[in-house]
């Protein structure tokens, strides 16, 4: 896959807009972290079902295939910076008002659902400028490592700052992370706003949002790597949400490892993703990102066999640092060649073209790894999952190594 990749990190700097595009990501982060981490546990709280807990992570990403392409066109035709503020603003109010009703203790399982759905759904406006403002922010050549540090630093906050802190913060009061998540949104709000950087939102004035969408999708399709790249990320993100959807259930009910084990689980899981981010350029430089992503696709279904068959928790913590690992480097090469891949004007809607389509499958195999919870066994999620990474893998190895730099 030739993209023109230039050694990892040329052309970086700290000083300017990328410091404060990655302060306001790891505050945020660290927001997210409370809430991430304690959602499904107040979900295992308020239902014993395990397709309503799938239900709710499902929830999630849901917002994807509604929201997503047009959270991409708009992306594009406006200032990204003011988008990105104005959102996570909108965020921590949302936030602010579900730790109120926590505090209370009026929360429903429905309640949960909304909450979730409503965050993601700005995230989908969110997460499309800021993909399309980074190239602005970055010169092309240092995308590679600016995406990793990026990756690397929400990790970091997500793993080993906010999840270790989630049993102190719910000890305190099960509202508290979510108030703390408001706070963080509120933070990042404030210093995306005081980015002094071009915007790259071109501002047509005629065409339709439609044909803006149109556009994204044909170029997204048009693009041989850039199609078969999603194809095989939807199938790998169905067995992520088949993992995702019963995570908690699988730690703390077929593991048997409760509360703390499932913070143990999760933090080898953001050790493995931390380690991760500052190789990923370099193993794309020198191994190819083609081979890179077959090679680290297949190690996710390895790593998930064995968190799927050995009762252990010191083996599962292990199986799922080896997850994260491999998965943090498809993540940012992925990212990478996106926006190596998309003309300037463009990134927002096809960055929106091939997250609607490969997020697509997380939701559906939330649920799918719910009724099978229900209906076979606690770690027959995992091991479906492992079956799907594998396809995943062979589906990019006849255009993509035909590709290699």
């Amino acid at each position: 896959m030739a993209t023109g990749v230039s050694p990892a990190g040329a052309g970086l700097r700290w000083r300017g807009g990328f410091g404060w595009v990655w302060g306001a990501a790891v505050v945020s982060r660290f927001g997210d972290a409370l809430r991430g981490v304690a959602l499904p546990l107040l979900a295992v709280r308020v239902t014993d079902s395990a397709f309503l807990v799938s239900v709710v992570a499902a929830a999630q990403f849901l917002p994807w295939i509604v929201f997503g392409l047009v959270g991409g066109a708009v992306a594009d035709r406006v200032d990204q910076r003011r988008v990105m503020a104005g959102v996570d603003a909108l965020r921590a109010v949302v936030m602010g008002v579900f730790a109120v009703v926590v505090w209370a203790g009026e929360v429903r399982v429905w309640m949960l659902v909304g909450v979730a759905f409503v965050l993601s759904a700005l995230q989908t406006l969110f997460d499309n400028a800021a993909t399309a403002l980074l190239p602005a922010v970055v010169p092309r050549e240092a995308l590679g490592r600016a995406n990793g540090r990026l990756m690397t630093g929400q990790e970091i906050a997500y793993r080993f700052v906010g999840g270790p802190l989630v049993p102190v913060a719910l000890g305190a009061s099960l509202a508290l992370p979510y108030a703390v998540d408001a706070v963080s949104f509120a933070l990042a709000a404030a210093m995306v706003a005081t980015l002094r950087v071009r915007p790259t939102g071109k501002r047509p004035a005629a065409q339709a949002l439609r044909h803006d969408i149109a556009d994204g999708l044909r170029a997204l399709w048009a693009d041989r790597v850039l199609r078969t790249l999603a194809g095989a990320t939807v199938v790998c993100n169905t067995a992520v949400g088949a993992v995702i959807g019963v995570l908690v259930l699988h730690i703390t009910g077929w593991l048997g490892a409760g509360p703390t084990g499932y913070a143990v689980v999760l933090t080898a899981y953001g050790a493995g993703t931390v380690a991760a981010g500052p190789l990923a350029g370099r193993f794309a430089d020198r191994f190819g990102q083609a081979r890179v992503l077959v090679w680290a696709t297949a190690a996710e279904a390895v790593a998930l066999v064995v968190f799927g068959t050995v009762r252990s928790l010191p083996v599962a913590a292990g199986a799922l640092a080896v997850f994260g690992f491999a998965g943090m480097l498809t993540m940012v090469i992925e990212v990478t060649v996106l926006q190596q891949r998309s003309p300037a004007a463009m990134t927002g809607r096809i960055s929106a073209a091939f997250r609607t389509a490969t997020v697509a499958g997380t939701p559906l195999g939330a649920l799918l790894g719910g009724a099978l919870a229900e209906l076979l066994a606690l770690n027959a999620p995992v091991l479906a999952a492992a079956a799907l990474l594998a396809c995943g893998a062979v589906m990019l190895v006849p255009t993509l190594t035909a590709r290699m730099n």
